[in-house]
């Protein structure tokens, strides 16, 4: 387990943590959600041991050498080098010396090509938060802390980012906490949010907690929605290429049933949950 309790932290006159308490448990995948400026960065920085707290304690149990791996900000890459070379720099800051065989392992773990020796500016945005995430690795870590990884990625980086981080919790029983300020990347693959707004952790709670408790609208995509009868009993609001319901969670099931059982096809249904409606809402 990794905590933090009570942290606070100043910056002059400035109050960036106030009072911040959080737990990542092994497999646990948590996200932390909030505005930019809202606090999470500096929280990350405390929780990877770079930056001290005013006041507060951290609790990290672990035997490893290195219990928390992460990437703050962005990947710190060597652009004019190529993945290999960057994984044995970054393994060699601390004295490890890493064989062929483990920098390979290391690339195929988190989803990257071995037939690249080109210089790693050369790679895509999800690429090198792929490589950061390798380099954030070494040595084998229990907690892994990511700030922003959906920053800037396309739809199909943003995809492949959540199923690497899905099979890193799974498969190596990790813990990992992610930020991101876009609440549709966190709900797909956190089991556990915590919403944060100048400073202080708001609300927190189960993912899924947070959508039957806030959720009111639903967007829905398939061929066939514009016909349907169904949906004329319901709130709606036509999209380019999808109909907004409104639609309690606990009714979603019965719609779904409704719409099959008509013969229209749904192909996705995304509820809608905005970071402004979490912050906005009574404190925990």
């Amino acid at each position: 387990m990794l905590s933090g309790k009570e942290l606070t932290k100043t910056y002059g006159a400035r109050l960036a943590l106030n009072k911040v308490s959080i737990t990542l448990q092994p497999g646990q995948v948590c996200g932390l959600l909030g505005r930019n400026g809202a606090g999470k960065t500096t929280l990350f920085r405390i929780l990877c041991g770079l930056v001290k707290p005013d006041s507060g304690s951290i609790t990290v149990n672990s035997n490893r050498l290195k219990p928390v791996g992460g990437i703050i900000e962005r990947p710190g890459l060597y652009p004019y080098l190529n993945a290999f070379d960057n994984i044995r720099i970054f393994a060699g800051m601390p004295g490890t010396k890493l064989s062929r065989e483990i920098t390979e392992q290391t690339l195929i773990k988190v989803g990257l090509p071995l037939d690249r020796t080109d210089p790693v500016r050369n790679f895509s945005l999800g690429m090198k938060q792929r490589l950061g995430i390798g380099i954030a690795l070494l040595g084998q870590p229990e907690y892994l802390v990511l700030d922003e990884p959906f920053s800037g990625l396309d739809p199909i980086g943003v995809a492949a980012l959540i199923e690497l981080i899905t099979r890193l919790a799974v498969q190596e029983n990790m813990a990992i906490l992610l930020s991101s300020h876009l609440m549709a990347e966190l709900t797909k693959c956190c089991h556990y949010l915590y919403v944060m707004d100048n400073g202080q952790i708001v609300r927190a709670a189960p993912t899924e907690q947070l959508i039957q408790e806030n959720v009111s609208h639903y967007s829905l995509s398939g061929p066939g929605l514009s016909s349907s009868e169904v949906l004329k009993r319901y709130d709606i609001k036509w999209g380019l290429n999808d109909v907004r319901v409104g639609c309690r969670p606990a009714d979603m099931p019965k719609l779904l049933n409704d719409l099959f059982q008509e013969g229209t096809l749904v192909t996705s249904c995304t509820p809608e949950l905005s970071l402004e409606q979490l912050v906005n809402n009574d404190a925990i």
